[in-house]
């Protein structure tokens, strides 16, 4: 199925992991579109608009069109999300931290483009999980990101378990994510849980002056003591 050339392209913009000078960690072309487009589709409003006032000091507020997507969103508003693009404008698909629709809203927007004809254009920018990966020295050709473990303390000792069993077996890095106030609990629940052999890498803050990253066994992490509270991070386990 080929685009409609009549239709409006819909670019999908990575943002910064943190408060990092925006082009410090983003490429030229992100603000070469940010001062060309006026229609975003985009988690947050308010933080949305600071970014594009840092990339763009200049651009006219008042001309921003913003649609808001998070969980709240209704599945019917979604087919409108695109009109802007039906009615020949560029749109802007821009996440709340790293890259759009990769642990992030927006893949039904990305879907739905496809299936309309609109040209989906994907600009480079940091992802979480590639440069933790990156950085981990775990197996880069065969992993899994699976979002968000369970809360509850027995389903979440299963799913690590799981995990682990998973690494062994396919020899895959499996990556996951927890919220922030919760970093700390997740470490304690991995050494307790845990076969002493395996690695397990810590990513916080990345890109940012506070960055931390580093993988050791869950024996070493045992007797290592680091402040991971309210810091953004991913883990990645792998048993050899």
């Amino acid at each position: 199925m080929n685009e409609n050339p009549n239709y409006g392209k819909l670019y999908l913009i990575p943002t910064r992991l943190g408060e990092s000078p925006p082009l410090e960690v983003l490429p030229l072309s992100i603000k070469k579109t940010i001062e060309l487009v006026n229609d975003y589709i985009v988690e947050n409003e308010k933080t949305a608009r600071r970014f594009i006032k840092r990339i763009s000091a200049g651009k006219s507020q008042s001309k921003l069109n913003l649609l808001v997507l998070n969980k709240y969103t209704e599945p019917s508003e979604l087919n409108h999300f695109l009109d802007a693009c039906k009615n020949g404008k560029n749109m802007g698909l821009l996440s709340e931290a790293g890259c759009p629709a990769v642990a992030d809203p927006g893949s039904e927007i990305v879907r739905l483009a496809h299936e309309t004809q609109i040209r989906v254009i994907p600009l480079v920018g940091p992802s979480s999980i590639l440069l933790a990966l990156m950085s981990s020295g775990m197996n880069g050709q065969g992993f899994t990101f699976n979002g968000y473990i369970p809360i509850d303390k027995a389903e979440r000792k299963a799913a690590l378990k799981r995990l682990e069993r998973l690494s062994f077996e396919q020899n895959k890095t499996q990556l996951f994510i927890e919220t922030p106030y919760r970093n700390g609990a997740i470490l304690e629940d991995i050494c307790k849980n845990l076969n002493d052999k395996t690695r397990v890498c810590v990513a916080c803050d990345i890109t940012l002056p506070t960055e931390y990253i580093k993988t050791k066994s869950v024996r070493e992490w045992k007797n290592t003591k680091v402040d991971l509270h309210k810091r953004p991070a991913i883990f990645l386990i792998h048993k050899d």
